[in-house]
């Protein structure tokens, strides 16, 4: 009995000492990648030039293009074992020149307000077009004013992001149809225009563009649809609880043209134990136009190269594929994801794992994880190695839209989760540029990512069969 009692305390020692060996281990790999990315980081001087030599990278764009080949170039410098290009048709829109809108309260006097175009959104008249204004709160109110009170105005969708709401992305989400479905439901009582507050918490005079869709409303039905900056949001509802016969005029020159390729931008370490065990990590390439797209989403491009480079100058021979995949055309189509998993698919890959970066290049806070309980337990138990670094979100939730399709069941999909109270000042305006981007902020988040992907490479995902084949 006594020599049972022995083996028995024997085993749990060796496990203890194996367990607090295992966490020191992993403790001092995650201290190697946040100095190294913080002492001799790449993902600012990366970013500097996708965003200042570049700009904004609008699908099916020069500069789309431009990027594709600069991220290509720039991952075959970090001796990868395979750099290449993945072929996706993508939407072309422009928003050709500068869109000019002003209130007249009466016949020459007027204010010049500020606006663009939201994405996809057809032009209007050569000369401009000039309509009464309904305000309205969302899109059900439509149906209590009825064609009769809209039909010949343009409507002004004015519900504001909460402000009490903490997660910032929930505010978004709160009031983000009227942009994407606003023109659509209001062609249907007869509207003309249609202006939209921007999606931000701040008061400013940035407007933020952003995708729109008309649906299933036919061509000639289709009405211009612009974003009107905080400002003069609340400028043009003051004045029309005075001046209710007051009128907007507005001019944009946007087209939209035949679909173009393009490409997603594809770089990978090899597993050396299981390398049909693969782990992504990525970001995607295009941005909206206005500004250069430093925080949505060139951070996350530049953090997702990080990740292998920092791996690479580690001296960490990763035992399953690590993979960085650059989405393009996330903003207005979402081709790229969906090309991505598309092919995963045919080629029977096996994705264990992704993450995504595409809440800016803030502080990081942590990880949302879309993944079965067992799964988050496994996550759970890794919180203590993040706790130096300040990192103590962890939340089952969702994780990004480009990794999105890849989701099999088995598989772990995460989203870096930056602090996000300054996100939507910047998200889709012309703000949102290389200045707006704090270098530490971002070697931070570089750091952060590269940590859970050497995690997950090292321990593999709880309860993910071995060769489990992808499903829809």
């Amino acid at each position: 009995m006594k020599y049972i009692t022995f083996l028995l305390a024997l085993v749990i020692s060796l496990t203890t000492f194996a367990q607090n060996t295992s966490a020191e281990n992993d403790s001092l790999a995650l201290r190697k990648l946040y100095d190294m990315s913080l002492l001799n980081g790449k993902s600012y001087e990366w970013l500097d030039h996708l965003s200042n030599q570049i700009g904004g990278r609008l699908s099916g764009s020069i500069q789309a293009e431009q990027a594709v080949q600069y991220t290509k170039k720039e991952l075959q410098k970090l001796g990868l074992d395979k750099v290449w290009l993945q072929p996706v048709m993508v939407p072309k829109w422009t928003r050709g020149t500068k869109e000019y809108a002003y209130i007249e309260t009466k016949p020459g006097e007027s204010k010049t307000v500020n606006i663009c175009a939201l994405g996809g959104s057809v032009p209007t008249p050569v000369n401009g077009l000039k309509a009464e204004v309904i305000e309205v709160q969302g899109l059900e109110d439509l149906a209590e004013y009825g064609k009769e009170q809209i039909e010949g105005k343009i409507v002004f969708y004015n519900r504001p992001m909460r402000a009490n709401l903490i997660q910032t992305f929930e505010a978004y989400g709160g009031c983000v149809d009227q942009r994407y479905a606003g023109a659509a439901e209001a062609a249907k009582y007869g509207a003309v225009g249609v202006i939209v507050r921007s999606m931000n918490l701040r008061l400013d005079d940035y407007p933020h563009t952003g995708s729109m869709s008309y649906l299933d409303t036919p061509k000639d039905n289709r009405i211009p649809s612009a974003a009107i900056s905080t400002n003069d949001a609340e400028y043009l509802s003051s004045l029309l609880k005075l001046t209710p016969d007051a009128k907007f005029f507005f001019k944009m020159s946007c087209r939209t043209f035949d679909d173009v390729q393009s490409h997603n931008v594809i770089g990978e370490i090899t597993g050396s134990e299981f390398p049909n065990e693969i782990i992504v990590v990525g970001g995607h390439l295009d941005s909206w136009d206005l500004g250069d797209g430093s925080h949505d989403d060139g951070a996350g491009v530049v953090q997702s190269m990080e990740v292998l480079r920092l791996l690479k100058e580690s001296n960490i021979t990763p035992k399953r594929t690590i993979r960085v995949v650059l989405f393009m055309n996330e903003e207005n189509g979402l081709r790229g994801g969906n090309k991505y998993a598309d092919v995963a698919k045919q080629k029977n890959e096996n994705h264990i794992f992704a993450l995504e970066s595409d809440a800016g290049g803030f502080t990081p806070r942590g990880f949302s994880f879309d993944c079965t309980d067992a799964q988050f337990k496994q996550v759970e138990a890794w919180k203590p190695l993040f706790k130096p670094y300040l990192i103590h979100f962890f939340e089952q939730g969702g994780s990004g839209a480009d990794i999105g399709p890849l989701k099999n069941g088995n598989s772990v999909l995460a989203g870096l989760r930056p602090d996000s109270q300054r996100y939507f000042d910047y998200h889709h305006a012309a703000n949102d540029t290389f200045e707006a981007v704090n270098k530490r902020e971002l070697e931070l988040g570089a750091a952060t990512m590269t940590s859970l992907v050497y995690l997950y490479d090292t321990y593999g995902v709880e309860g993910f069969p071995t060769k489990m084949p992808f499903k829809n």
